[in-house]
Order: structure tokens, then C-alpha cells, then sequence
């Protein structure tokens, strides 16, 4: 982990991210159950789009909290993480657990990682000068 001031408090956001993430994808698909949301329904890929956008913004979050020489680390971490959630969704009737969502999720760890290396990485102690130079 990159030495940030605040570092306890980034964990647990970040366990907090999680755990909503996967609520989240454990709920029922509102736009399958809900008349209010069919509009979503013509698009077939939605599900797939939500998963790689979730875990780009994953990648992007941790590669604001870790070294550049950890990014594979952060990659393998999601991609574990979105095979958790796949197991979960096969427990549950109302979802079904398909291996082209870990393919999004795939190409979302990546781009995020990427995105990251190209220089957004490390956001978090950049984020945490600019509040200490605000306090001061």
C-alpha cells in the first residue's frame, strides 16, 4: 500500500465498496423485475456493460491506494473477486451466473489498469495534499 495519511480509512472504504458491489450484484436485476426500468430492457448487453464499468472503477479505486509493482496483484484480487461473485449468483434463483460477465470483468480490470499506470494511479495521496494543504 502506498503511504497514505489516512490509510486505515481507505481499507475499510474499500471493504465498504466491496460489500456494496457485492450486494449489489446479488440483488434482482431491476430492469428485468421492474416496469419503471424497461427501458434498459432493449439493451440486451446492459448486464455485460455493468460489469466491466464495475470492475474499471475497482481497478481504478485500488490503483489509487497501491504501487505500481502491485497492479498485477490488484488484477488477480478482482478477478477472484468477480469469480465470487459468479459462485454467488449460481446460489441465488433470480440471477444466473455466466463466464461472458468474468470476460467484462476481464476487460474492465484491464482497462482500469492500465488507465492507471498511464498515470491516475496514486490518486489517493494526491487526494490527501490537496485536504492536508486545505487545512492549513
Amino acid at each position: 500500500m502506498l503511504p497514505l495519511r489516512y490509510s486505515r480509512r481507505w481499507q475499510v472504504a474499500s471493504l465498504a465498496i466491496l460489500l456494496l458491489v457485492l450486494a449489489a450484484t446479488l440483488m434482482p436485476a431491476v430492469w428485468y423485475w421492474d416496469d419503471r426500468f424497461k427501458a434498459l430492457s432493449w439493451f440486451e448487453g446492459v448486464d455485460k456493460w455493468l460489469h466491466g464499468v464495475t470492475f474499471l472503477v475497482l481497478s481504478l479505486w485500488f490503483t489509487g491506494l497501491y504501487r505500481k509493482r502491485s497492479y498485477w496483484k490488484i488484477g488477480i484480487g478482482l478477478l477472484l473477486f468477480g469469480l465470487v461473485i459468479e459462485g454467488c449468483q449460481r446460489m441465488v434463483t433470480y440471477r444466473t451466473a455466466e463466464w461472458l460477465d468474468v470476460g467484462a470483468d476481464t476487460v474492465g480490470i484491464i482497462l482500469g489498469l492500465v488507465i492507471g499506470a498511464a498515470g491516475i494511479g496514486g490518486w489517493c495521496q494526491r487526494a490527501e495534499e490537496i485536504l492536508a494543504k486545505r487545512r492549513h
